[in-house]
């Protein structure tokens, strides 16, 4: 496309050696806001930078799209439930400092987020909600639903995992649902086993119109440069800013001919802040349309980022219920991105499978002499003691 405009922001990144001597942090984009609401926003920015990280470097000459304010959400929401050292790992995961930031107004300030991020707009049209899919097997801890309803504005949903076929089909219709038929077949397949699912959705339309729409008139077809070329800057990067009319936007990103993997390796949550005050008036700009789609599984992502023990038999989600030890089984996420002459649309899904922890059998053969007391439990007195050296019975053993 040519866009002809006055609005448009343009700036040229330094250098990427350059960048750890220029950084800028995001208290001052922040600062009007609570404490707590600052946490989530640096944090959560930080975790997308991590997490983008990651998800480039598993594909990577593949496209990559993601919510990493769903993946957030939906891991955050998790934590609810999760106590000790499962909990201090989703949370420093998430990259929350706990010395600065408490749990709790780590919740409060998901609260409040969301609760802003529902507020009506003739603007712009963004939906966020949170749901949970609970076998009817599964007694839940009142605090935990309390919690998920009060803070994450969770809606709540019984189901039975046994048809497992119909449980899939349950909530990936309401995913659908609630993305306007953009995100389809979120989970795969779900284990039997299964007791609870947590679900985040985020639509994203309407206000995300730009503000200066591309002519269609002008839209013409041109190549698209796939492989690396030579480097024509110095510089590792070009960044465009484009606003909707909602004065929300859109930051593009273009790094010079084969720089791509080093812009990706330096890139900093701090350096947003700077780029945008930096930005300088073009008259051009030629950007393609594009439809962007990503399936990832998660649970072979996230233990690279620290968290670990809530997917093994370490698990600690004894926050949910007390019937039985619980892990998570699998974390899916599944985004798409349209982006044409008149704006933007996206939606993505996040969802957390939960289900008993398998238990490990420790196998011991008494395949040779053994000692053995018999205990009564109440005084705690030595009934009987002995060893046993020949287990067979005394009428088959010889009377020498």
């Amino acid at each position: 496309w040519r866009f002809i405009a006055s609005l448009l922001g343009l700036v040229h990144c330094v250098p990427a050696d350059d960048l750890a001597s220029k950084t800028v942090t995001l208290k001052g984009q922040i600062k009007k806001l609570p404490a707590h609401n600052s946490a989530v926003v640096s944090s959560n920015t930080d975790f997308a930078f991590s997490l983008y990280k990651q998800l480039a470097l598993a594909e990577r000459r593949e496209n990559v799209i993601f919510s990493p304010l769903s993946v957030s959400i939906a891991l955050a929401f998790l934590s609810l439930g999760a106590r000790g050292p499962t909990l201090i790992e989703l949370l420093e995961g998430l990259k929350f400092n706990l010395t600065k930031t408490p749990e709790a107004e780590i919740h409060q300030g998901f609260q409040h987020l969301l609760q802003a991020l529902s507020q009506p707009s003739n603007l712009l049209q963004l939906n966020v909600g949170n749901a949970m899919f609970v076998d009817e097997r599964l007694k839940l801890l009142d605090k935990f639903v309390q919690d998920a309803r009060e803070l994450y504005f969770s809606e709540v949903f019984s189901i039975s995992f046994k048809d497992s076929d119909a449980a899939v089909e349950f909530i990936n219709n309401y995913v659908k649902n609630k993305t306007k038929g953009k995100i389809v077949d979120l989970f795969k397949q779900l284990s039997p086993d299964t007791v609870l699912v947590l679900v985040n959705c985020i639509y994203f339309k309407g206000g995300s119109k730009w503000k200066m729409p591309f002519n269609p008139n002008f839209t013409t077809g041109a190549d698209f440069h796939v492989s690396k070329n030579r480097t024509v800057r110095e510089l590792a990067c070009t960044v465009v800013e484009l606003p909707y009319t909602s004065n929300d936007s859109a930051l593009f990103i273009l790094p010079d001919d084969g720089r791509m993997e080093d812009v990706e390796a330096k890139l900093l949550p701090e350096t947003l802040r700077r780029w945008r005050d930096s930005l300088q008036r073009i008259t051009a700009l030629y950007l393609p349309r594009f439809s962007v789609s990503g399936d990832y599984k998660l649970h072979d992502i996230l233990p690279h980022l620290g968290i670990k023990k809530v997917f093994s038999h370490q698990a600690d989600l004894s926050g949910i219920t007390d019937q039985a030890r619980l892990e998570v089984s699998q974390v899916v996420h599944r985004a798409v991105l349209d982006v044409d002459e008149e704006g933007t649309e996206g939606a993505a899904a996040t969802g957390i499978s939960i289900q008993p922890t398998s238990i490990e059998f420790l196998t011991v053969h008494f395949n040779r002499p053994f000692l053995f007391f018999i205990i009564h439990k109440d005084t705690q007195s030595i009934l009987f003691s002995g060893k046993v050296t020949n287990p067979s019975p005394p009428s088959a053993r010889s009377p020498h």
